[in-house]
């Protein structure tokens, strides 16, 4: 009997998983309700174009739906097998790839990072907006230092932002994921932009690294203060 890690690694299994998660997350975005914040953010962020969108890990699963047709997405996405499943989804929901990570530290040499990194400068050399998760694997809502290079060297701007709905399953997980549940009221939260300059040095870095935990924190903080209006959230181990 094949066990459950072997078929998890089977092409055909991934995909099925990836085109089954990519559908539901349309029905719940079909089924809910949308507040943008900033309301005139996609007529306002023209100068801010391309941007680095910057979420935290478990925030992820709907980002796609914040994207409006006008512009091109690429979302760097890991080579676990996991990973293959949410780049499916992203295809199907019309968001790039660029697959690869870094790891804890500025390190690009492991799993893919430098090329991965070269193809996100890349990709905002040619105007995509990059998106990308903030927090390393395993570290949630502490910001990695690759963000904040990646926006040092393209000299793009990183603008926190996050998706939330009202009805959701909350899971006890290392990346706070929240498992977004049909006929919701949805958010979608912008921060401001977060500027690193070429120039800036290790201590400098450090300072926006930490700005950019303090914007997504914010976000996220905003677009659950809007959808939730005494709603209970079930929690889950």
């Amino acid at each position: 009997m094949l066990s459950f890690k072997r078929m998890a690694r089977s092409q055909f299994v991934q995909r099925a998983i990836g085109v089954a998660a990519s559908e539901y997350l349309r029905l719940v975005r079909r089924t809910s309700t949308v507040t943008l914040d900033p309301p005139d953010m996609y007529e306002t962020w023209g100068p801010n174009l391309p941007f680095i969108a910057a979420m935290w890990h478990g925030q992820h699963f709907l980002t796609p739906f914040a994207k409006p047709s006008s512009v091109s997405v690429k979302v760097l996405v890991s080579r676990h097998r996991d990973g293959e499943i949410n780049a499916i989804a992203a295809e199907r929901l019309g968001i790039g790839t660029i697959r690869g990570s870094g790891d804890h530290g500025r390190r690009y040499d492991r799993k893919g990072g430098v090329g991965a990194f070269m193809n996100m400068l890349k990709a905002l050399e040619q105007g995509h907006i990059v998106a990308m998760t903030a927090d390393v694997p395993k570290v949630s809502r502490v910001a990695g230092n690759g963000i904040v290079t990646l926006a040092q060297i393209s000299g793009r701007p990183i603008v926190p932002f996050t998706v939330a709905t009202s009805r959701r399953i909350q899971l006890k997980t290392w990346d706070q994921s929240a498992l977004n549940l049909p006929f919701s009221r949805m958010a979608i939260v912008f921060g401001e932009a977060i500027r690193v300059p070429r120039d800036a040095d290790e201590n400098a870095l450090e300072g926006y690294r930490r700005e950019v935990e303090r914007g997504l924190n914010a976000v996220v903080e905003r677009a659950y203060a809007i959808v939730d209006r005494g709603n209970k959230v079930v929690d889950r181990g």
